[in-house]
């Protein structure tokens, strides 16, 4: 083994350290949010985090219907009609036609819906700031590069290009 695939298996090893420090961080934030929300709006308040981002897509874009919602999401329109029932249910948000279409049903946010969209937003602002002061450490030519591996890495995982399949798992190699 080369030099090269050496520090490959350690960018793989990073790789997935990072991978796993993301998770733990993402739930540790979702819980946060979670708790800062329902402290902030009313003591019963008990959302999910997806339906934290359906309130967000709303908010950021009402009025929305169904399908945009699904496809902004990448979460089918069955789930996000489900999602939508229970947010109109607690009050989150509310169903509205655009005059010039009485047979569409759009979603707005209610006051409380709009509680949520700010603390949401607020939350992911903060984070925003800590990820540019994380990356302030670096010149603009290796933050073209990290953009540029970030955006192959995306690129290849939409690909499937990076998805083991079940002959990979059980050992054997593609050709």
């Amino acid at each position: 083994m080369d030099n090269s695939d050496i520090v490959k298996m350690q960018l793989h090893e990073l790789y997935m350290k990072f991978l796993h420090q993301q998770e733990l961080q993402e739930q540790s934030e979702s819980e946060a949010l979670l708790a800062e929300i329902q402290h902030s709006l009313s003591g019963g308040a008990s959302l999910h985090l997806t339906e934290i981002h359906v309130i967000s897509c709303i908010g950021q874009n009402e009025p929305i219907n169904v399908t945009a919602i699904a496809e902004k999401m990448s979460i089918s329109k069955g789930n996000i009609s489900k999602i939508c029932s229970k947010l109109m249910k607690e009050d989150w948000i509310r169903k509205t036609q655009l005059s010039d279409n009485k047979k569409e049903i759009y979603f707005r946010l209610t006051a409380a819906g709009k509680k949520a969209f700010m603390l949401h937003e607020q939350l992911h602002g903060r984070a925003q700031q800590l990820f540019v002061r994380f990356l302030d450490r670096y010149d603009g030519e290796q933050l073209s590069f990290l953009k540029r591996v970030l955006m192959d890495g995306i690129a290849s995982l939409e690909a499937g290009e990076l998805r083991i399949r079940p002959s990979q798992a059980a050992g054997e190699r593609e050709s």
